[in-house]
């Protein structure tokens, strides 16, 4: 099975997408995660650039990687300037790394109009600097940038810069497809060109603009590249770059070929969550093999189909890369959409024979109305459960009253006062919040951790608006979805109405009754 190397740069290029800042902490935490997957190499940053960078360097040192050599970025030096004077080369050999990738011109329209230097002096800064860190001891990748457009230009010189690398004893030449516009094809037949003339190992960085950035690395292993640079979630300046958790597992799974331990390859959705938590990013539910939906089923003939036999609707079993099966329940959803989900969810629906049509029509009618309930599962266990008749009301709203209250350019104070029958006991309370929801829920809580004090450890997390109907304005319907949590697990519960407040309330209200269901079901906790 033939090795592929793959080389990290998520803490360098991917802290150039937009909206992307990581802390020193941030970068060393995402470091020791990325090094359980097993990957061959963990660029840091550039020391040369900013402290914080050189500081990581400084910092790693204390963490005991297990499989990754932690490595630096540069530039080739400085136009006319002796390499040994060159000041981010120095700094590369200060950050104590036995590794580094350095950039350099390979398109001879950036040489004379970006670096506004000589095509003949740009070919001795590759090799000067390639020879200098080698000489230095260290192991040295040369990223040719903007190779490919490069080599489309002018074919000879783009061959002439990374063969300067070559004869300075560089360990791989990196083939760049840095503005992310060449198609799978052309990379595929330019990279076999190049090794055909290059002894070097090379290469493969590629960015994602026209959305082939996956599709390019690919075809670069398939002509003979041996490593490939990426990112944890394709993060990147601008579309972003080639994304490491879709290309892991293709080449691995799909193409036989080794990148990262065969056991590791199931920690690849935890890393790709832990990485978009650390950044501060969504993490998209539509991402091939690590997102939410990779493996979620909706039609009703998919569900019924993965019953027999999951390969009907799945490339690969989902486990392998540490996700999970799901299948939805909404408006296009059969009778085997439902049974799934009741069987998941542990609800037996053997108590209503034949009625399962019955929570699909209801199901549907819901959402013909704007309710959503592939994203609410626990709206929907309680919806089964209460057609199941295992649903029995913990407490009844005899009415409620929000204020809300402003003066002068003072923030909005708000207000709940709760009137509720629980236990046959009426118990009047009244709480504030920093917004309506918020009172409610604080109002909500209070009236209730006297007969239910666990309660307590039941905690909003998130809170969605979705405007259904935006042509009615301010008239719209909306959609409000509720996350919850405990110690031990979260669930998510569905509100719809064109008042805001009794769409939330709705919502709400399902969170704290399907906790006070668990409790009743789980005497010591929620899934205790």
């Amino acid at each position: 099975m033939k090795r592929i190397s793959i080389y990290d740069t998520t803490l360098r290029d991917g802290t150039q997408g937009e909206g992307i800042s990581l802390s020193l902490e941030d970068k060393l935490r995402i470091a020791a995660k990325i090094d359980t997957l097993g990957i061959d190499y963990i660029e840091g940053g550039w020391p040369g650039s900013n402290p914080k960078d050189m500081e990581f360097f400084n910092r790693i040192k204390e963490y005991p990687l297990k499989y990754a050599k932690v490595t630096a970025f540069g530039s080739t030096r400085r136009a006319n300037i002796p390499a040994e004077e060159d000041k981010n080369l120095r700094a590369i050999l200060e950050s104590g790394v036995t590794a580094a990738a350095i950039f350099g011109k390979s398109w001879d329209f950036h040489v004379t109009t970006a670096l506004r230097t000589t095509l003949e002096e740009n070919l001795r800064m590759i090799e000067d600097s390639v020879r200098f860190l080698k000489e230095n001891g260290l192991e040295v990748f040369f990223d040719a940038e903007h190779f490919f457009d490069g080599y489309k230009n002018n074919p000879q010189y783009a061959l002439e810069a990374v063969k300067a690398a070559e004869s300075a004893g560089v360990d791989v030449v990196v083939l760049c497809e840095t503005n992310g516009g060449t198609l799978p094809h052309e990379v595929e037949e330019i990279t076999g060109t190049v090794g055909s003339e290059l002894k070097a190992p090379l290469g493969i960085h590629t960015h994602n603009d026209s959305e082939l950035g996956v599709a390019n690395a690919l075809m670069a292993v398939r002509a003979g590249a041996v490593q490939v640079q990426g990112t944890i979630n394709g993060y990147g300046e601008r579309c972003g770059n080639c994304n490491l958790c879709s290309m892991i597992p293709n080449l691995q799974l799909k193409g036989g070929y080794q990148c990262i331990p065969e056991e590791n390859m199931t920690k690849l959705t935890e890393v790709s969550l832990y990485v978009s938590e650390l950044a501060n990013q969504v993490h998209h539910n539509n991402m091939p093999f690590v997102g939410k939906s990779a493996f979620a089923h909706k039609g009703g003939i998919h569900a019924s189909a993965i019953l027999r036999d999951a390969k009907t609707y799945e490339h690969i079993d989902p486990e392998e890369v540490g996700n999970r099966q799901r299948v939805l329940v909404s408006e296009l959803a059969g009778a085997s959409n439902l049974e799934y989900k009741a069987k998941e969810l542990g609800v037996d629906l053997s108590a209503i024979n034949g009625h399962t049509r019955k929570i699909i029509e209801r199901i549907k009618d819901l959402e013909h109305e704007g309710f959503q309930f592939d994203s609410a599962d626990g709206s929907l266990e309680l919806l089964m459960r209460k057609v199941t008749k295992e649903y029995i009301q913990s407490f009844t709203l005899e009415g409620f009253r929000l204020i809300m209250e402003k003066h002068g350019d003072n923030e909005i104070l708000s207000e709940a006062v709760m009137k509720l029958k629980v236990e046959d006991e009426i118990v009047h309370t009244a709480a504030e919040g920093n917004g309506p929801v918020n009172a409610l829920d604080n109002c909500l809580r209070k009236a209730l951790e006297d007969f239910y004090p666990f309660i307590k450890d039941v905690h909003l997390t998130d809170y969605k608006v979705r405007v259904l109907d935006e042509k009615d304005g301010t008239a719209a319907k909306v959609r409000v979805l509720i996350e919850s949590r405990d110690a031990t697990s979260s669930w998510t519960t569905v509100g719809v109405s064109e008042n805001i407040i009794e769409a939330s309330w709705q919502a709400l209200l399902d969170s704290i009754d399907y906790a006070l269901f668990k409790y009743s079901n789980h005497g010591d906790g929620l899934f205790g």
